[in-house]
């Protein structure tokens, strides 16, 4: 199964039958992409279910219809399990950015952690699971897939928040700080705390 988040509503594509019963299940013979994605982001529906009985097949039907865009980040812990979170367009979000041209994933997780928290020392202990979200972009909608890493650290020093990237704050924050920031963070940030 994949989940896609659009505005922070899950669209499941799947293919298994047991959520049937739901309104918002759709067989993908029957609609279009577009019009999943517009039923979306109309919010008549906390989640939908995108259905066929072959997921690949699914998968790259879906993938087809937008422009991909890749990036990678991290879930970084300092010495004392503390979690690193940057603060941008008034939420808690952890720190990412896009995949430069002929760059290794775990080598763009770590350079885009570096520049957006003025961190260095930084460790990939595992790959994550990755993240899907859509958002529009100059009349285009664009499907962005993260590249996750759990990474550790034993730096020290100031942290310094990359403020031409709308970056305020970057922080590392104890686990009843992020439990909070989480409240106010995005659905497919919150996965990665769900399985980890």
């Amino acid at each position: 199964m994949y989940t896609i988040f659009v505005d922070d509503i899950p669209i499941y594509l799947t293919d298994k039958i047991k959520n049937l019963t739901k309104d918002s299940f759709y067989y993908k013979d029957d609609v279009t992409i577009e019009s999943v994605l517009q039923i979306a982001k109309s919010k008549k529906f906390t989640e939908l279910f995108l259905f066929h009985v072959d997921l690949e097949t699914l998968w790259k039907e879906f993938k087809w219809f937008f422009k991909i865009e890749k990036a990678a980040g991290g879930l970084v812990k300092n010495k004392t399990g503390d979690v690193l979170f940057i603060y941008r367009f008034d939420t808690w979000d952890l720190p990412k950015g896009k995949i430069e041209k002929g760059e290794k994933k775990k080598e763009a997780a770590i350079r885009e952690v570096e520049e957006e928290c003025g961190i260095s020392r930084l460790r990939i202990e595992k790959k994550l699971q990755k993240t899907y979200h859509i958002f529009q972009r100059k009349e285009r909608e664009v499907l962005k897939i993260t590249h996750w890493y759990a990474m550790k650290t034993d730096f020290k020093g100031d942290l310094t928040p990359q403020l031409e990237e709308g970056i305020t704050e970057a922080v590392f924050k104890n686990q009843q700080e992020t439990t909070s920031a989480l409240e106010n963070s995005y659905e497919n940030v919150k996965l990665l705390f769900l399985t980890n």
